[in-house]
């Protein structure tokens, strides 16, 4: 299955625990929003989002750049 880069943006800093949640990802933490990134499969994908909905985080955008 083919992995692409993604950008996933949600409203606000997350906290030690919810940055533990997104361990396998690269988690950039600015003053009103955190950018997740990583290179992921669809499943995976859905992986990510599924633990933003289930953490209650606001989804502002997700960014998808070329095939690895």
């Amino acid at each position: 299955m083919t992995s692409h880069s993604y950008e996933i943006r949600v409203i606000g800093a997350l906290g030690p625990a919810t940055r533990e949640a997104f361990a396998d990802m690269v988690v950039e933490a600015a003053p009103t929003v955190t950018v997740l990134s990583g290179h992921l499969d669809q499943p995976g994908l859905h992986n990510v989002l599924d633990r933003v909905r289930a953490l209650g985080l606001e989804l502002i955008e997700i960014k998808q750049a070329g095939p690895d």
